[in-house]
């Protein structure tokens, strides 16, 4: 017999349907000594919910003494039986076992995952076994669901999916902080006359590195087929051990054609409340798991940001607005520099208590790719705050000239031999674009209250920490 997933036991099996379950056992109670029948309750899950369903097994089964009444937290079961109604509070039905088998025994003793040893700090460095927690299964099914939200969203919406290059020659960002992908013999690299490492011996016949974002070659695709997104793993060489920063991340990265930064601010807006709204209709049961044990108002304020309209302010406004605050900030506020998370967070919790779309950033803050604003200052640049993250969407109407785009390149000491196929986007037939990243872990993090990043990712990649 197929097995029954738990999740179509609890809503949609009939009473009285013979069933199969499989899973592992969270718990089993025992009745009590010198009962005229003994029987055991066992709690098994498997991971389709979050919810678990109680297996009744009496020592009618053949196997009882040996084999029920020495199951322990992680061993995985099948159980057959029928689904029968439940007279205890808090469940509607529960399986009477007609037969249950051990399929994979646990050491109880040895166990990694015991209720005194489960710390998030701890369950990092078990991330193999992690999954099978309350905190880390929710966290799977949300970020499981938000995946198939986004690609709901835009193929609803007429865009194409674009499988974008992991390695490439070219820093999008252009920060240097990226990972080397080499052939390479690392104890005898071969060198230049400078005395530098020879590329062009290489594999790829260059310098590669692995991404930091898909936006380059995704606007390819965007100024030949239209609207276009891409969603997809990216890599950071940054060592920060910070609570917001992985090594490897994914990122959603859209692109609009034939538009402004007033239609990506539009999109980037009903994006977010698409996915929001998404995970407050089909993921209750595990947000009301994160609302009862990890941020109590996770519901609510995603709920928040479905039904308010998003705040809109300049740069300049913003930095006005944190100057005559009166708040001590960690890192000072002055035009011209970064805004920090305790800013960024200030303005959407304290300020205008809701998110926040900041436009028209400093030209010298921001990458070479952005439309020069007249002003000759600032850049058609949008960054999207929300509460406890700060942060969570950054993007920008796109340079379409090509002389000012070749300046500013040049102007920035990079080298335009090194972008000429991004130019030739603007040499033959130019149009205004814009687009926006959205780093999927960050969206994560605000769906579900979980405070470091490293709880949001299956195997987290880090300073020092690749071992899984």
């Amino acid at each position: 017999m197929a097995r029954t997933r738990i999740h179509e036991l609890l809503h949609k099996t009939p009473v009285g349907a013979d069933v199969t379950v499989r899973g592992w056992v969270r718990t089993r109670r025992d009745s009590k000594a010198g009962d005229a029948q003994r029987f055991s309750f066992v709690e098994v899950y498997d991971g389709s919910c979050f919810a678990s369903i109680q297996v009744i097994a009496d020592d009618g089964l053949a196997n009882y003494e040996d084999t029920v009444r020495s199951l322990t937290t992680g061993c995985s079961v099948e159980v057959r039986g029928t689904l029968v109604e439940s007279p205890a509070k808090g469940q509607r039905v529960e399986v009477r076992a007609a037969s249950l088998a051990l399929l994979g025994g646990v050491d109880a003793e040895k166990y990694p995952i015991q209720k005194k040893q489960t710390s998030f700090e701890y369950l990092r460095e078990i991330a193999h076994l992690r999954a099978r927690t309350n905190t880390f299964g929710a966290v799977a099914r949300v970020r499981n669901r938000l995946a198939f939200a986004i690609h709901e969203f835009f193929q609803a919406r007429g865009f194409y999916y674009i499988h974008t290059p992991i390695v490439t020659a070219s820093d999008c960002e252009g920060a240097g902080e990226m990972f080397t992908v080499t052939k390479l013999d690392l104890k005898s690299p071969p060198l230049t006359q400078a005395k530098d490492v020879d590329f062009s011996q290489d594999f790829f016949g260059r310098h590669a590195r692995l991404t930091v974002s898909g936006q380059l070659n995704v606007e390819t695709y965007a100024c030949a087929l239209g609207d276009v997104y891409t969603f997809g793993p990216t890599f950071r060489a940054e060592n920060s051990n910070t609570a917001r920063h992985l090594a490897e991340f994914w990122m959603i990265e859209p692109e609009l054609v034939f538009a402004d930064l007033r239609d990506d601010m539009a999109l980037a807006e009903e994006f977010l409340k698409h996915l929001f709204k998404t995970v407050l209709d089909d993921c209750g049961e595990d947000l009301a798991f994160f609302k009862q044990r990890i941020e109590p108002t996770v519901i609510e304020t995603l709920t928040h940001v479905v039904e308010q309209p998003f705040e809109h302010m300049t740069y300049t406004e913003a930095v006005k607005t944190l100057l005559a605050s009166g708040e001590k900030f960690e890192y000072p506020v002055e035009w011209g520099v970064n805004l920090q998370s305790e800013h960024e967070r200030w303005l959407t919790e304290k300020h205008v208590r809701k998110p926040l779309i900041v436009t028209d950033y400093p030209r010298d803050i921001k990458a070479f790719y952005m439309r020069q604003n007249e002003d000759g200052r600032t850049v058609a640049a949008m960054d999207v705050l929300v509460p406890k993250i700060g942060e969570i969407i950054g993007g920008s109407q796109r340079e379409e000239r090509l002389d000012v785009l070749e300046g500013r390149i040049r102007e920035l000491g990079m080298e335009p031999a090194d972008y000429w196929w991004y130019l030739d986007l603007r040499r033959y037939g130019s149009v205004p674009h814009a687009g926006f990243g959205l780093g999927f872990e960050r969206l994560i993090q605000f769906s579900t209250g979980m405070a470091n990043i490293r709880d949001v990712i299956p195997f987290p990649r880090t300073p020092g920490n690749a071992e899984f």
